[in-house]
C-alpha cells in the first residue's frame, strides 16, 4: 500500500490549544498515523491563548486567503507535534484569532472558521503539498469539503478526499446567509441538501453532505446520532449518508496517561504495584479538605458542569448521598452557575465529605483520576469520553450512564461473575445515579476482593491509539476510493 498524505484540519490540538477531547485526539492520532508510515500534518488557528511548545518559525511568504470582497493575508507558523516528526502549522490572523477564546460568542465566530477553512486549503497550495485526504474535525471545518466540491473542484486540490469527524453533533455552527458570499461559495449551494437548514447556513450539515466519508468517535454514538432523539435535527442527513458513516473509538495517549510515570502524582503505581494509589488518595483528601481516611470510598468528578455532562443530577443528590452512605466526593469543574453553587454549598454543609474546586487545574485533575476509588460520569450524552478511559488506566472504577462511548469502554459489573470494569446505569435521573453509587459503595465495603479484581481488569484494557489509528487509515483509503476511484489492494 502506498504512503498517504493526510492533513488534519482542526480548531484544537493538544498540547498547543485545548478545550476538550477533540484536542486530545488531534494531538495523538496524527502521530500514530505517521508511525504507520504516512505523511501526516496538522493545521490549526493561532489563538491569543495558544501555547508555543517546542521550536517555532514563521514562514517568510505571507498567506493569501480568498474570502470576502478581497483577499486577506495571514502568517503561517511551523512547529511539530511533541515527540514526533509531524509538522504542525498555525494560521495567524489578528482580527479573527488574536483573541484568547477558541470558540467566541462574537458575531464573527462562524466567519473566523470559514476563513480558517480557506486558509488551510491555501496553505496546501502554497506548500505545493496536495493531500490525498483532508481529515476535518467538527462544525468549524464544515465548509472545507464544500469548497473542494465547488470552487476548487477543478484545481489540484479537487482530487483530495475528505473524512469528516463528528465530535459533538450538538454544536453545528449556525451562520447567516452572508457567509456564502464571504466564503466565496456558489449561491446555488444554499439549499436543504447542502448548506441550508431552517433559514440559516448550517456548517456541520454542510460538512456531512459534502465529505467523502464520515466518522464519529464511538460505535454507539454512531448509532445514537441517526435517531431523532440523538441527532439534534440532523437524523435525516445521517440516514442519507448512513452507508458512509462509521464509529471509531477514540484512543488514549498511553505515554502521557500512565500512572507508573505520571510526574503530576505524589506517588506512582501500576497494576503490579498499587501501593502508590493510596498515597495519591491521601494527598487528594488533604488537598480538597476531606477527612483523610484510607477506608472511606472517594468518588471523583472532573468535568465541565454543563447539561450534557449530567452533573446537575449529582448536584441534586450529593447531599442525600453523603447523609446515607459513607462516601466522599472530590469535584473539579466549572460551567453552569447553579451546579457550581450547589457544589460550593455542599462543601460548606458537608465539610470533610465534599470537596469542590470550581475552575480547572490540570494537576488536580490527574490527582483526582489517581486518588479516587470511583469516577462519576452521569452524562446525558457522551460521544466518546476520555476521562473514563483515564480513570480505568489509573485504577479508578467508573460509575457512568450507559450512553455513547461510555457503553463502548465500560463493562458493567456483575457480582460474583468475575467480569466488569465499572458500574452502568440507564436513566438520566438522580434516582438512577443514586442507585449506581449505592451499588459501587456496596461492592467497595462488602466485596473488596471483587473490587480489586475489577480495578486490575480496567487497568489492563488496551485503549492505545494503535488499533484505531489503523482503522482511520482504512477510512482514508475508503474515502480516496470514493473520491477518485483508486482501489487499494492488499
Amino acid at each position: 500500500m502506498r504512503r498517504l498524505k493526510i492533513l488534519f484540519v482542526s480548531p484544537e490540538v493538544d498540547p498547543f490549544v485545548k478545550v476538550g477531547g477533540l484536542a486530545d485526539m488531534v494531538g495523538a492520532l496524527p502521530k500514530e498515523v505517521a508511525a504507520l508510515g504516512h505523511d501526516a500534518r496538522v493545521v490549526c488557528p493561532l489563538y491569543g491563548s495558544t501555547k508555543r511548545v517546542g521550536e517555532w518559525k514563521a514562514r517568510q511568504e505571507p498567506l493569501g486567503v480568498d474570502v470576502g470582497a478581497e483577499a486577506r493575508w495571514a502568517r503561517t507558523w511551523e512547529t511539530a507535534l511533541p515527540g514526533a516528526e509531524v509538522p504542525a502549522y498555525f494560521i495567524e490572523h489578528e482580527e479573527y484569532f488574536g483573541r484568547r477564546e477558541v470558540y467566541s460568542d462574537a458575531e464573527d465566530n462562524v466567519f473566523r472558521f470559514a476563513f480558517f477553512c480557506r486558509a488551510a486549503l491555501a496553505l496546501c497550495e502554497q506548500l505545493q503539498w496536495i493531500p490525498d485526504v483532508i481529515h476535518c474535525h467538527d462544525w468549524t471545518t464544515g465548509l472545507l469539503p464544500v469548497m473542494l466540491n465547488t470552487t476548487l473542484r477543478d484545481s489540484a486540490l479537487g482530487r483530495s478526499a475528505t473524512v469528516f469527524t463528528i465530535h459533538n453533533i450538538e454544536h453545528q455552527g449556525q451562520a447567516p446567509f452572508g457567509i456564502v458570499d464571504f466564503a466565496r461559495l456558489p449561491v446555488s449551494e444554499y439549499r436543504s441538501d447542502s448548506l441550508e437548514s431552517r433559514g440559516h447556513v448550517n456548517m456541520l450539515k454542510a460538512g456531512l453532505y459534502h465529505s467523502s466519508k464520515i466518522t464519529t468517535v464511538s460505535p454507539t454514538y454512531a448509532r445514537e446520532i441517526r435517531t431523532r432523539e440523538g441527532s439534534f435535527g440532523l437524523d435525516d442527513v445521517l440516514r442519507v449518508r448512513g452507508a458512509d458513516l462509521m464509529g471509531i473509538l477514540n484512543g488514549v495517549d498511553v505515554a502521557n496517561w500512565d500512572p507508573a510515570t505520571d510526574t503530576a502524582l505524589p506517588a506512582n503505581f501500576s497494576a503490579d504495584k498499587l501501593e502508590g494509589k493510596a498515597v495519591c488518595k491521601a494527598a487528594l483528601q488533604k488537598q480538597l479538605g476531606l477527612v483523610v481516611d484510607p477506608k472511606i470510598a472517594v468518588f471523583g468528578v472532573v468535568a465541565r458542569l454543563v447539561h450534557q455532562k449530567g452533573l446537575d443530577l449529582l448536584a441534586e443528590s450529593v447531599g442525600h448521598i453523603t447523609e446515607r452512605m459513607q462516601v466522599q466526593f472530590a469535584i473539579l469543574g466549572s460551567g453552569d452557575a447553579r451546579v457550581e453553587n450547589a457544589f460550593r454549598t455542599g462543601t460548606e454543609r458537608s465539610a470533610g465529605k465534599i470537596g469542590a474546586h470550581i475552575g480547572f487545574d490540570p494537576r488536580l485533575a490527574r490527582l483526582i483520576q489517581a486518588g479516587s476509588d470511583f469516577f462519576v460520569m452521569p452524562s446525558r450524552a457522551e460521544p466518546c469520553g476520555l476521562t473514563q478511559m483515564y480513570a480505568l488506566r489509573y485504577g479508578t472504577v467508573p460509575v457512568v450512564r450507559a450512553t455513547g462511548g461510555l457503553v463502548d469502554t465500560v463493562q458493567d459489573y456483575v457480582a460474583g461473575a468475575d467480569q466488569g470494569t465499572g458500574f452502568l446505569f440507564r436513566e438520566a435521573n438522580s434516582a438512577a445515579l443514586y442507585q449506581a453509587i449505592g451499588r459501587a459503595c456496596a461492592t467497595y465495603y462488602d466485596r473488596p476482593a471483587e473490587l480489586r479484581a475489577m480495578q486490575l481488569r480496567g487497568m489492563k484494557v488496551d485503549f492505545s491509539w494503535q488499533t484505531n489509528a489503523a482503522r482511520y487509515v482504512d477510512s482514508y483509503r475508503w474515502a480516496i476510493a470514493a473520491r477518485t476511484g483508486e482501489a487499494f489492494v492488499e
